[in-house]
């Protein structure tokens, strides 16, 4: 079985290649091709004949190609469908903001959380992506758009906390030497509520954002809308979230996807407010993506208003999410089932 080079550290390749029979820098100079986004030891062309013919029969280099492409007349927003080398297909967007571009990336292909809302889990989880393939999505959107991607968010297709190893290494490879280095700052990994992954992940001390899709404000609502509550309730994952904040100093951002008639109510939020109070927090609100197949609308204008409001009025510090390529449906999951369909 072929192993993923890319998803090796700088020493692991060292290692690698010394074993081989080469000397030490053969690594680097494999490393820099890589981080300068190289798919192919053919390619590699300042390495020995042998060493690449070595490389080949013992490693694959996971990588994207562009199946689809997306282009919002409204916003600069981008949408692309990518292939992976096995068939599958994973969605990803580049976002404009006034600091620079920012990019979507998915972590698995489907998803099985099963989400009531959400086009990404109506086909289920095929299968986690691995690391260079996440990394793969940055520096095929770079190199099509022209431009570099300054910040990320772990909130396309997939749970990232349900593919936590790749997800890990994958962080990891963003800070390394070379390559496209973000920095934890500017990394946003959004959950459904995986107790034990953030469990995890707060060990890890890192100063990314932790983002919880939350969506209801107690237990009836939430799992009606997110199967995922019951196996970690509502009292329990927030109880873990004030637990993550005091531990790390990290404040926590809440998804808060409005829907018409199901979470929307003055109630709702009232009943947020009280849960969230004195919490280091801000809560994100979301007009609803409508996705054909799925009977959740979002809410209105003036409901959405109201409901910040009352947040606010409570102590909540609270935004709403402008909404960004609505014109080529830039939520994950929809591109992608598309052509699925047309297949």
């Amino acid at each position: 079985m072929t192993v993923d080079i890319k998803s090796l550290t700088r020493e692991q390749l060292k290692s690698e290649i010394i074993a081989r029979g080469y000397p030490a820098f053969r690594a680097a100079q494999i490393g820099d091709w890589l981080d300068n986004g190289c798919t192919s030891f053919e390619e590699m062309t300042n390495l020995p004949l042998s060493l690449r013919q070595q490389l080949k029969e013992a490693f694959t280099i996971p990588g994207v190609k562009i199946l689809k492409k997306l282009e919002s007349q409204l916003d600069e927003t981008v949408k692309y469908l990518f292939e992976l080398s096995d068939g599958h297909t994973v969605e990803s967007v580049l976002m404009k903001y006034k600091h620079g571009w920012s990019q979507c990336l998915s972590t698995q292909v489907g998803c099985r959380m099963g989400c009531a809302f959400c086009a990404t889990g109506m086909d289920g989880l095929a299968r986690n992506l691995l690391p260079a393939e996440m990394m793969a999505q940055i520096e095929a959107a770079q190199h099509d758009h022209g431009i570099r991607v300054s910040s990320i968010v772990l909130m396309g297709m997939g749970e990232p906390l349900d593919n936590y190893d790749n997800v890990l290494r994958f962080l990891q490879m963003l800070s390394q030497e070379g390559g496209v280095r973000i920095g934890m700052r500017h990394i946003s990994l959004s959950t459904c509520g995986m107790v034990d992954g953030i469990r995890r992940l707060m060990d890890e001390q890192l100063q990314l954002t932790l983002s919880i899709s939350l969506h209801a404000p107690n237990n009836q609502i939430r799992s009606r809308i997110m199967p995922i509550n019951r196996r970690w309730p509502v009292e329990e994952l927030l109880a873990v979230c004030r637990e993550y904040t005091q531990k790390t100093g990290r404040r926590i951002s809440f998804e808060y996807a409005m829907m018409n008639g199901v979470n929307d109510s003055d109630a709702c939020a009232l009943e947020l407010a009280a849960r969230l109070k004195g919490m280091l927090c801000h809560v994100n609100l979301i007009p609803a993506n409508e996705v054909a197949g799925k009977e959740h609308r979002r809410s209105t204008a003036q409901r959405l208003k109201q409901f910040q409001t009352l947040l606010e009025k409570q102590g909540i510090n609270v935004t709403v999410r402008r909404t960004l390529g609505s014109d080529i449906s830039a939520s994950c999951g929809q591109l992608r089932r598309q052509q699925r369909r047309e297949e």
